[in-house]
């Protein structure tokens, strides 16, 4: 259904597009360039102007109104880019599957929402979030396509196009879909995302509106990982192919899917003063499942209460936020605003157990609201906000958030940012319900609490930042299988931390250019210090790349080939466990201390660009040790190939 929409939404915009081209103005001739030079002639004979879109003409705006632009150069950058979540991936390892779970090693990613959220994380990696759903403002039509093989056989697709109709109304809509069959038993990954929105505001700025709907689903098959580390690592050929590998899980299958539709809009009251109150409305509904099922019984995860499992848990939430804020030039923009938390997490039934003596509940539903001031102040090289939070109703909840940057000059800047949230605890952690007996849980577990400090500096040499995070009452899933029990089996819970964690770490970056060479480097360090082993990370992170660029037939075509290292010691990792979606400590195994090279060729041609990528090509000669999990091995030697190309027209 989602792919119908997704065509019929590229018909439209290209019509819009057409019927765009057909208008003055816009209509003119446009050459993407980074120069701003343009050929206008005058009116007295000479048929029509061309005029030169020069890049910065192409805006990508987020929900939080930064704005970049589109980029298509061929660097170093945009090749961390080139991958299942088009972004920057230092610091998430990867199942061996395209379109799986992430095993987490910067803890510095993790982010914090102070409402209670669905939970099953280890399924959202991909899930795009409101605020990464960003907004465009474009001269000509622009279309991003992205291309990229998988494990074995299927593909990653990702289409995207955005039009302004006139300078005050833009549309967009993309299809970023994935099918891996993948190199082990009953991995299959089969996701889609689906995005069409837009923004509009009125000539004078008086009126904002940005909207967007976004459909979701991830499929995937879980096999519960290899059963036999030991061929695994044996390195023998007949289980090189991995296919031979015994699996615990045959026919297992998740399924998360969502639908959200989000609108976010301002009204200024006055026509003329732009100091005037503006109104501010911002609404967001979406409903959610996750499923799990598998037709054949697992010892793994214990008995269960039927012949089969087929696990499913339902959430819908509602988001209004009204505010009302003032701005004047010298003393920067206040709101204030009212906050309206509605949501409904459920299953079908409710589970009585040890002769009726234990009830596990089919709901969790409640409504808050909060109030809130939001301090926003930007002139010169200065530029701060400061948002407040408290709930109103019987809830303990709130949340300090504190930024301000000083930007010296375009490659100098130093930021600082503060955060002390009351969190409620994810829905997951206090409800579950499944098939599987030991998979149910009612709790009523404590707030949260995060103390967040962070610094960064950005310099033309390099950029560096430090994290300072103190952990209260941090909840986490384990496994509470006795030391008696059989070492596959998985009672997996969550329990709550009584304990104070402090995390500390501090990462670099720098590019280092001499001639066509370049080096990149960045590197992770983490210290953690707790009673227990709680929150379990490598102590250190790194990825350099050693790479060539030039420009080949007259300029014509522009290269760049290169190494990349990876590398993480060994900790305590994380296990993965897919009948509830999460990931949970462990202290049986330690994982990492192998080197992951990939070599990398990119070409580009005009907007153009071809890549081609041999991942983890020491895979064979550096030991068969890799993982992404304990009982998940990480990604054989892979040989890649994609396009991605942009269009202006």
């Amino acid at each position: 259904m989602l792919k119908k929409i997704f065509f019929i939404s590229i018909l439209l915009v290209t019509a819009l597009s057409f019927a765009q081209g057909k208008k003055g103005g816009m209509a003119m001739k446009r050459d993407v360039s980074k120069s701003g030079k343009t050929d206008a002639r005058d009116e007295a004979g000479k048929s029509a102007a061309d005029t030169i879109a020069i890049i910065d003409m192409y805006k990508i705006i987020s929900l939080e109104n930064d704005t970049t632009y589109v980029d298509t150069t061929l660097s170093i950058k945009r090749e961390y880019l080139s991958n299942y979540l088009r972004k920057d991936n230092f610091g998430l390892l990867p199942l061996a599957n395209d379109g799986q779970a992430y095993n987490v090693l910067d803890f510095g990613l993790v982010g914090y929402n102070p409402f209670p959220e669905f939970g099953f994380k280890a399924k959202h990696f991909a899930y795009m979030q409101p605020e990464d759903i960003h907004y465009y403002n474009v001269a000509t039509p622009y279309t991003d396509l992205m291309y990229r093989s998988t494990q074995s056989q299927g593909q990653i697709l990702d289409a995207f196009v955005t039009v302004n109709t006139s300078e005050n109304l833009n549309f967009f809509t993309g299809y970023k879909g994935l099918k891996s069959i993948g190199k082990y038993i009953n991995a299959i990954s089969s996701n889609g995302n689906f995005r069409i929105g837009g923004s509009y505001n009125t000539t004078n700025k008086r009126y904002l509106l940005r909207f967007h709907f976004t459909g979701q689903d991830f499929s995937n098959e879980e096999n519960g990982g290899i059963v036999s580390t030991a061929n695994f690592e044996s390195g023998d050929a007949v289980y090189t192919q991995r296919e031979r590998l015994d699996v615990y899980f045959k026919d297992a299958k998740s399924l998360l899917k969502g639908n959200r539709y989000f609108f976010d809009h301002s009204f200024r009251l006055s026509k003329s003063n732009p100091n005037s109150v503006v109104i501010h409305h911002q609404f967001n509904y979406e409903n959610k499942f996750f499923q799990f099922t598998q037709p054949t019984l697992s010892q793994r995860f214990g008995d269960a209460y039927t012949t089969s499992i087929h696990n499913k848990t339902r959430y819908n939430r509602m988001y209004n936020l009204v505010g009302a804020a003032y701005a004047t030039e010298k003393l920067g923009s206040v709101e204030f605003y009212l906050e309206d938390y509605n949501y409904n997490y459920y299953y079908r039934s409710v589970i009585l157990a040890n002769d009726f003596s234990v009830r596990v509940p089919n709901a969790v539903n409640d409504r808050i609201d909060t109030y809130g001031a939001r301090y926003t102040y930007h002139k010169n090289k200065w530029y701060g906000t400061a948002t407040i939070s408290n709930s109103i109703t019987n809830q303990s909840l709130s949340n300090i958030d504190l930024k301000a940057s000083y930007k010296y000059n375009e490659s100098t800047s130093v930021s600082f940012r503060y955060q002390k949230m009351n969190k409620l605890p994810d829905l997951n952690y206090q409800l579950y319900q499944s098939d599987y007996k030991a998979y149910n849980w009612s709790n009523n577990f404590k707030n949260e609490k995060v103390n967040s400090f962070e610094f960064e500096g950005k310099t033309k040499w390099i950029d560096a930042s430090l994290q300072y995070t103190i952990l209260n009452d941090h909840l986490y899933f384990a496994n509470t299988a006795t030391a008696s029990a059989e070492m596959d089996t998985l009672y997996v819970k969550p329990f709550q931390y009584g304990k104070t964690i402090n995390y500390l770490s501090l990462k670099a970056h720098n590019n280092i250019s001499f001639g066509r060479f370049g080096l990149d480097n960045t590197v992770l360090y983490q210290n953690v210090q707790q009673s227990d082993n709680i929150l379990n990370v490598p102590a250190l992170v790194t990825r350099n790349s050693f790479y060539y660029t030039d420009r080949w037939f007259k300029k014509a075509l522009q290269i760049q080939t290169g190494i990349t290292f990876q590398y993480f010691t060994k900790y305590y990792g994380n296990d993965y466990n897919p009948l509830i979606g999460e990931f949970y400590i462990q202290e049986k195994r330690k994982m990492g201390g192998f080197p992951l090279l990939d070599f990398f060729l990119n070409a580009k041609i005009q907007e153009f660009q071809l890549f081609l990528k041999a991942e983890h090509f020491n895979s064979s000669f550096t030991g068969y040790d890799y993982y992404s999990a304990p009982n998940y091995p990480y990604r054989d030697f892979t040989i890649r190939f994609g396009v991605i190309w942009n269009f202006f027209s």
